[in-house]
């Protein structure tokens, strides 16, 4: 069984002036399934629709099966905080993996200090 999930756009992944989208996601386990059909589903036909976008990840964390962690790649911040989150796209994409959120996600932003070659 696969437990991640990465698309990325042609491009090197952690390259020093992009952003970091991270997101601690917390669903009910019994819906695991269906979950990571919606996830990518909104991925794939909502946010990578979005200005800035570059790619993303997603990871299922292994002890914990309620949690999830994706991380999406942007070309700037505003990219996401705004170009993303105040279109409709974000609205079509909450719509999609909403329902299974049992809290609401924990979100922040990270910049490059270091990668391994």
């Amino acid at each position: 069984m696969v437990n991640y999930y990465t698309v990325l756009r042609g491009i090197n992944i952690g390259a020093d002036n992009m952003i970091l989208e991270h997101v601690d996601i917390q669903i009910d386990p019994s819906k695991q399934a269906e979950f990571n059909e919606a996830i990518i589903r909104g991925l794939e036909t909502v946010v990578s629709k979005s200005k800035g976008f570059r790619g993303y990840k997603v990871n299922h964390c292994v002890e914990s099966p309620a949690r999830y962690l994706l991380m999406i790649y942007w070309d700037t911040l505003e990219n996401h905080m705004v170009d993303f989150r105040e279109s409709s796209l974000f609205t079509d994409w909450r719509a999609i993996v909403g329902p299974y959120f049992t809290k609401p996600p924990f979100m922040e932003h990270f910049e490059l200090v270091g990668k391994s070659t």
